[in-house]
């Protein structure tokens, strides 16, 4: 049986303009101009600041929707709302207080031989028979960025077999990788890092530390890197100054070769801080990077286009479609040029709230004075959403009297402390990470020691709490701290 009847039902559904605009406040300062740049080569009616004589400013006076209908007509369109009569020369909207920002700087990238490449060329002054050249360059290619070769020998003379119609055996591929590890940097070419520390100490100037950290290495590596010094002064019948001087060369070695061949090309992250922050006599000064604030306009060959098709008194039908190209691409300047100025609002808006939060902190640059800080406190600040300050704080960096930060590093969760009062997890980070710095390295604290210290100084936390942020700070167990 059908029946009729009726429901109301509030729905919220976000515009392609909102879209734009969320996809742009996440964007960090170098990723938001490539945006940026691709959106000037795809929408020939925007165009930057610097050759233009028409201001967004005076585009925004005269400039219009016409969105009353669905569908628009050529005749529909009002010319003149797109043109306007007062062409302002461009130095007149201009002042003198430029910042160092604001001037263009191409960066230039140094450039050489890949590492592989670099290898290579080494092997070129070697003596090596065809199938042995063969073996080499593929040994070579199989070198990870740290310098080793991590793969089985049985699966790289399956992948010569397979790959490269070479035939070969264990015995010929392990007499070429002993070539190979010959090339410098010193230990590439190793198979593991016990093999990667005894290349490197077999090229040094023979000496008794030299001698004994080779035998250390060889002898009692599970031993050695477990720190177990009194078993490693016992087995050798050695002293601890000789243990001492043994593991100083060690510690001079290279575990990570590859990383030493300063012609390897590398994707650098170069940061460019989207905020900065400075003390001006005593109080705090906030300053949003004035490339994420471009200056956009419309096009002046668009608005002479628009005024060529007022003017003529025949208006054939590609005319027509022309001006409703033309329409479309004001339209789509518009919504990117509103959703920049909401970006820059935005931005400046939210880091005012987390600067004011967390005012004491930036005065002093002591991270003991940060606050316990969550989204949530700032999104009430400011009155938006929380994953409008997520997006925010996730890949922006503000420039600091002491350093540039990422911004989601001051939020943190709290915690009670003797007292009551809620403090941060990252003032009791630091603060943990200032005692294992100041413990005595032949006797290093463990998590139930530092626990009990922590809560003798007011943040009665537990053993497990320091060992989770213990690791979250990369600092190893005590018995790997421990020193002779």
């Amino acid at each position: 049986m059908l029946k009729q009847h009726l429901q109301f039902k509030l729905s919220q559904k976000l515009s392609p303009q909102q879209i734009q605009l969320m996809k742009l406040i996440q964007l960090p300062t170098q990723v938001f101009e490539q945006r940026l740049k691709q959106e000037l080569e795809e929408n020939p009616a925007l165009e930057t600041g610097k050759e233009a004589s028409e201001t967004l400013e005076e585009f925004e006076e005269t400039y219009e929707e016409e969105n009353d209908s669905e569908t628009i007509s050529a005749e529909d369109i009002n010319i003149d709302e797109y043109l306007s009569d007062d062409e302002v020369p461009d130095y007149r909207t201009r002042a003198n207080n430029y910042s160092a920002d604001d001037d263009e700087k191409n960066v230039p990238y140094a450039s050489g031989t890949t590492f592989n490449q670099y290898l290579i060329d080494q092997l070129n002054t070697r003596y090596l028979s065809d199938e042995e050249w063969f073996i080499a360059e593929f040994l070579v290619g199989s070198v990870d960025e740290s310098g080793y070769i991590r793969r089985p020998i049985a699966d790289i003379m399956d992948d010569l077999a397979f790959t490269q119609n070479i035939y070969t055996n264990e015995a010929t591929i392990l007499k070429v990788l002993k070539i190979v590890q010959e090339l410098d940097p010193p230990g590439v070419g190793a198979t593991s890092l016990e093999e990667c520390l005894l290349i490197q100490l077999r090229r040094k100037e023979p000496s008794p530390s030299i001698e004994l950290a080779t035998t250390l290495l060889e002898k009692s590596f599970e031993q050695f890197t477990k720190k177990h010094y009194k078993k490693l002064i016992q087995k050798h019948n050695i002293s601890e100054e000789e243990l001492r001087d043994a593991i100083t060369e060690i510690e001079r070695l290279n575990p990570k070769p590859g990383g030493s061949h300063t012609g390897n090309i590398r994707m650098v992250e170069h940061v460019v801080p989207d905020f900065s922050i400075r003390i001006v006599d005593g109080e705090l000064e906030l300053s949003l990077n004035s490339r994420n604030a471009p200056e956009l306009h419309v096009s002046q060959e668009y608005n002479n286009m628009l005024k060529g098709y007022k003017a003529s008194k025949d208006k054939s039908k590609a005319q027509k479609e022309t001006v409703m190209f033309i329409k479309q691409k004001l339209d789509a300047a518009k919504w990117f040029i509103d959703a920049i100025r909401q970006r820059q609002q935005t931005l400046f808006i939210t880091m005012n709230a987390i600067m004011q939060y967390q005012k004491e902190y930036f005065l002093t640059g002591d991270e003991r004075n940060l606050r316990p800080m969550i989204l949530k406190d700032i999104a009430d600040e400011i009155e938006m959403d929380v994953s409008t300050v997520s997006r925010v704080a996730n890949s922006k960096y503000v420039d600091t009297p002491y350093g540039t930060k990422l911004i989601k590093d001051f939020f943190s969760e709290s915690m009670k402390n003797d007292q009551g009062e809620d403090v941060s997890t990252r003032e009791i980070k630091k603060i943990l990470e200032t005692v294992i710095k100041e413990e005595s390295k032949k006797k290093p604290l463990t998590d139930d020691r530092l626990a009990k210290i922590l809560k003798e100084k007011g943040y009665p936390i537990a053993r497990r709490t320091v060992a989770k942020y213990r690791e979250q700070l990369d600092i190893p167990v005590a018995r790997l701290r421990k020193e002779i």
